[in-house]
């Protein structure tokens, strides 16, 4: 038996199978709820409100007693069994708020390591695939010579473009095109990496399009996906934009999504969802800048060995089983539409290689965007996430690891844990002496939740004001209305329901700060274990380069105070915003970058980290806040304890 489901506030309606889950018709519907467990009912951020009908199931401990009465349920546990309407509600869907590119006002530097000038002067803007216009000598009783013949010769003649060879799908328009504009004509050249293969003519077109030369920069994450739109001429950001990653209603970690990659369809519906987005990004970006889809000529796109292996179909079974065996760390150039690209048949699709299974294209592109393969600077390079990747070295050598940090920098095992969006406490400060916060939300919004940026500063103000100790544990001594014994154990109450957007008290928990404390941990000891493994400490380091939507919100008294990075003088550290995208638009404009990321990643030694001895006990020495070492952080440890006396001065 079929029922129907209507879903606010999007009004949008699916029939659907009876039992069926009010999560897989979402997905059934287009329509997304945030599982961060991916639908196996534990983390209970999938809320749904029942506003006509009823459902079966979709009650557990996660929710109070006064939601279940409202009609509240869990949208991956409660099934259908009659016509129903729900609402979506604002924190189970996701929001659109601080989905962009840009490094944060506050840390903006100016010591940007992507420099357009000093690829034209060191002679390395040369993109890829590139325009010519060409006007050709025409046909007569002496000249006989083919129509391809005299492409090849004028490319020479004109241009000093040598060893160029013409597709089928070129020579079947060629005639026709050549003599549409009296042989005038532009043609598009894809330059290889290697230098002894020869460049193809991808496209030909009547009269002077050279001008108009187009390509695309796509960052595939695991949660978002974003897009550029570059005037390769210029090298000019015309547009750019981006959407949450279409696979995100699978499962919000990588390894859920591959798991269901395994079973029957699911290789082909991961490469669907992913496309869908790619090319939901790329209407809006030629349609802003009226552009034409002819006029795109190249696409560079960088992701994760997993995301990569799922864009282009490939198997993913072994890069989460031991010995952790992508298919391919190197990916050839790709016809566009063959991947499902909604772009003209002679576009081309550059992917960006991967080092392993964990450290992936994106780290690579990041790696080549900040220059830090070039750089003489001994430079430690960190994109934080879910999991987070590490490289450290220079233009000499480089070394590679990963670790899994956990979801609790994007709000995930949080029990207030949401996105950046719209209300999301991204601030935070604490008076020492009455114990009482300043939270500041992003776009000024009620207070919905805490994101991962205002959690990093939270626990820092409250470590160093004396209000957690060492091991992330409140002080009970303390008397003060917002520290109490609640639901899950103690917590402190950081907006009252009164005044928050949830009309329920916002809270930060002793199971939060274990969970933080974890992530961070897990970061500190990758650093730590990597420096270890190539013969250097955090004070060799001359730069740290933070990278990701995390990295670029980081705010470095906090991580420093937490112990998330080792203590060092901040004036070595440089945001550089989406390090994946900026390297994918490197490679758009410079087809020797493609040739140097052939030569980084084989100088780039990867480390597995679960398989380094020392890294366990890093990993247990950083379980606490900043350290079980306090010697490692004199500054922060000075800082807090005068603060704590300030604060006991004052109350005595």
């Amino acid at each position: 038996m079929n029922y129907v489901i209507e879903f606010q506030p999007s009004g949008k309606s699916i029939e659907v199978d009876e039992k069926t889950t009010v999560l897989r018709a979402a997905r059934k519907a287009g329509l997304h709820i945030n599982a961060s467990c991916g639908g196996t009912g534990v983390c209970g951020k999938c809320r749904i409100l029942v506003e006509s009908g009823t459902v079966q199931g979709g009650i557990s401990e996660k929710l109070t007693p006064e939601e279940i009465a409202d009609g509240t349920r869990q949208a991956c546990t409660a099934q259908i069994t009659e016509d129903i309407v729900v609402r979506i509600l604002d924190d189970a869907g996701l929001k659109k708020g601080q989905l962009g590119t840009a490094v944060p006002e506050r840390h903006r530097t100016g010591k940007y390591v992507f420099n357009l000038d000093e690829l034209r002067q060191a002679g390395l803007f040369i993109p890829p695939v590139e325009k010519f216009f060409l006007e050709l000598p025409k046909p007569d009783a002496t000249d006989h010579g083919s129509d391809a013949s005299r492409i090849i010769n004028a490319m020479r003649e004109q241009y000093n473009e040598r060893h160029i060879q013409l597709g089928l799908s070129v020579l079947r328009i060629l005639r026709r095109t050549i003599r549409e504009n009296d042989f005038r004509l532009t043609v598009t050249l894809a330059r290889p990496v290697n230098s002894k293969s020869r460049s193809r003519l991808t496209h030909v077109q009547a009269g002077d399009w050279s001008k108009r030369n187009y390509g695309l920069a796509v960052d595939i994450g695991t949660t978002t996906v974003y897009g550029q739109l570059i005037e390769k001429n210029s090298g000019k950001i015309l547009a750019e934009g981006g959407e949450y990653n279409r696979q995100i209603s699978y499962g919000e970690d990588v390894i859920s999504r591959m798991i269901y990659a395994e079973k029957g369809e699911g290789l082909s519906r991961m490469h669907e969802l992913v496309i869908e987005s790619i090319n939901g990004i790329i209407e809006r970006l030629l349609k802003k800048q009226r552009v034409n889809r002819d006029e795109i000529s190249s696409i560079t796109m960088a992701g994760n060995t997993a995301m990569t292996h799922l864009l282009l179909q490939l198997e993913p079974h072994n890069i989460r089983r031991a010995p952790y065996v992508p298919v391919s760390n190197f990916y050839p150039p790709i016809r566009a539409t063959d991947i499902g690209l909604d772009l003209a048949d002679h576009a081309i699709a550059l992917l960006y290689p991967a080092v392993s299974s964990y450290v992936g294209g994106d780290i690579v592109a990041g790696v080549m965007g900040s220059g830090m393969y070039r750089t003489e600077k001994t430079t430690l390079f960190i994109d934080i996430g879910t999991n987070a990747e590490i490289v450290i070295g220079n233009k000499d050598w480089l070394a590679s690891a990963a670790c899994s940090a956990g979801p609790a920098f994007e709000g995930g095992g949080i029990l207030h844990g949401m996105r950046a969006a719209a209300g999301a406490i991204e601030d935070f400060s604490i008076d020492p002496q009455t114990l009482e916060p300043m939270s500041i939300t992003i776009d000024g919004k009620p207070a919905k939740g805490i994101c991962g940026s205002g959690l990093l500063i939270m626990v820092s103000e409250l470590f160093e004001t004396g209000v957690l100790d060492q091991r992330g544990r409140f002080d009970r001594n303390l008397d003060h209305p917002r520290l109490r014994e609640g639901r899950s154990g103690w917590e402190y109450v950081v907006i009252w329901a009164e005044e928050s957007g949830i009309d329920q008290d916002i809270v930060l928990t002793e199971v939060d700060i274990d969970n933080f404390i974890r992530a961070k941990g897990a970061i500190y000891a990758g650093i730590q274990t990597l420096l270890a493994e190539v013969g250097l400490e955090a004070g060799d380091l001359e730069q740290v380069i933070l990278a990701g939507g995390f990295g670029s919100y980081i705010d470095l008294d906090s991580a420093i105070t937490v112990g998330l990075l080792p203590e060092m003088d901040t004036d070595k550290i440089i945001y550089v915003g989406n390090g994946s995208l900026m390297g994918c638009r490197m490679s758009e404009l410079s087809n020797h970058i493609r040739k140097d990321v052939v030569a980084a990643i084989r100088r780039m030694t990867g480390f597995e980290l679960s398989e380094v001895p020392s890294y366990r006990d890093q990993y247990v020495a950083s379980l606490f806040l900043p350290h079980t070492d306090t010697t490692l952080f004199p500054e922060t440890e000075q800082r807090r304890l005068s603060r704590i006396r300030e604060r006991d001065k004052t109350a005595a």
